[in-house]
């Protein structure tokens, strides 16, 4: 049967009403993605220039590695996720410069080694989203930090007198929330100056630290992500 002239008008309205909003929100999160938020920060890269060279008590102008090395101001340490926000793929990426720790080299091995990152003053470009994840996903309140714990001794000797950046991987157990897990860090290292400067990143599965990332109507974050660190040691 068909229906009457107004109820077939006022469907129409309200659908081209829905049709209306759903536009509006789509447009809305394409401007929010493309135009006002800002675009993601790269992963944290070695400075460009040339390694520099240290001088040893010797003169001959190599590093020496072996002693204790602290993590000094300048390191930065975050996340990067991918996210799907209304439809559209989003990049987000969270930093913080409050980083803390301590490597120790003998015989020109990193042998034992800790890099804490405060998690309370990890900030992204939303108040909002940084919000969520002091709160209902990290609870940082009560797990206010995270910890890399270097679990097996990584050969760094090639590092001194090299023109150019070495990569190495690193064994070791990352901590969040009080869960812990055994990761692999896949490291770029180079000399500048008498510091060591240090870039890496470290894949990780959220729920195998028990952290659920939001997956609602208009927001769903990938399942995986990235812990990233740029560090500049410095001799104890």
């Amino acid at each position: 049967m068909a229906l009457p002239t107004k109820t077939r008008r006022r469907l129409l309205i309200a659908l081209a009403g829905l049709a209306g909003a759903a536009a509006l929100v789509l447009g809305g999160t394409w401007l929010y993605v493309n135009v006002f938020s800002a675009d993601a920060p790269d992963p944290f890269v070695l400075d460009s220039a040339t390694p520099g060279e240290a001088n040893d008590d010797s003169g001959n102008g190599e590093l020496i590695l072996d002693g204790t090395w602290a993590v000094a101001d300048g390191s930065e340490a975050g996340y990067r996720v991918d996210e799907v926000l209304n439809g559209l793929d989003n990049t987000v990426v969270g930093r913080t410069p409050d980083v803390t720790g301590e490597i120790v080299v003998a015989d020109g091995a990193a042998t034992s080694g800790e890099v804490v990152v405060d998690m309370t003053t990890v900030t992204t470009d939303s108040n909002s989203r940084d919000g969520q994840f002091q709160g209902s996903i990290m609870n940082t309140d009560e797990y206010p930090t995270s910890t890399f714990t270097l679990t097996e001794p990584v050969p760094v000797g090639d590092l001194a007198g090299a023109a150019e950046p070495i990569t190495l991987t690193a064994s070791g157990e990352l901590t969040i929330r009080d869960v812990t897990r055994e990761v692999e860090a896949r490291l770029d290292l180079q000399q500048s100056g008498d510091a060591v400067q240090v870039a890496g990143s470290v894949p990780i599965t959220f729920a195998e630290f028990e952290v659920d990332p939001p997956n609602l109507a208009f927001v769903r974050v990938e399942d995986e992500g990235l812990v990233e660190f740029l560090l500049t040691l410095t001799r104890d």
